[in-house]
């Protein structure tokens, strides 16, 4: 099985949360587990030799482990509080490619104002402000390639 395969699986199953999967092709058996508060092992058996690779980002990483920066970047607004990519994905700031957009630089947002969409594994996921505040700067292009914990928008809180 290619590693690009296995790279669907893993990205599928960040965005469905499932706790198991397993794909058998051919003499070929992928087992990708993920237990609560441990990460997922992913193990590539190819019979009848066993080889296993530990793979970072599979599940959800509580936001104490995401990397902050030492202080704001020359870019950041001095009280700006970034709202970041929860997974990887294309992010979109439209519903469509003819609508408008969820939110603009000036913006007002609440908790729970969706700013934009990633889409991962064709699957298209609401991301939310949870935050209060306005829009300072958005900062990935509609249609760009995003990573988890990528800055989306500055957010300036209320």
């Amino acid at each position: 099985m290619e590693l690009e395969k296995i790279k669907e699986l893993i990205e599928m199953m960040k965005a469905n949360d499932p706790s198991e999967l397993e794909i058998v092709d051919g003499q070929t058996r992928v087992m990708l587990k993920r237990g609560a508060g441990e990460q997922a092992m992913p193990q590539v058996v190819a019979m009848p030799s066993v080889v296993t690779a530990p793979v970072a980002g599979l599940g959800m990483v509580p936001a104490e482990q995401v990397k902050e920066s030492d202080g704001p970047s020359e870019e950041q607004e001095a009280n700006a509080v970034e709202i970041v990519s929860p997974i990887v994905g294309t992010f979109y700031l439209t519903p469509s490619p003819n609508a408008d957009p969820f939110v603009e630089v000036g913006a007002s947002v609440e908790e729970n104002t969706v700013v934009c969409i990633i889409e991962a594994m064709k699957v298209m996921n609401e991301i939310k402000s949870e935050i209060k505040g306005t829009i300072k700067k958005i900062l990935v292009s509609n249609g760009q390639s995003v990573e988890y914990g990528e800055p989306l928008f500055q957010v300036e809180p209320e």
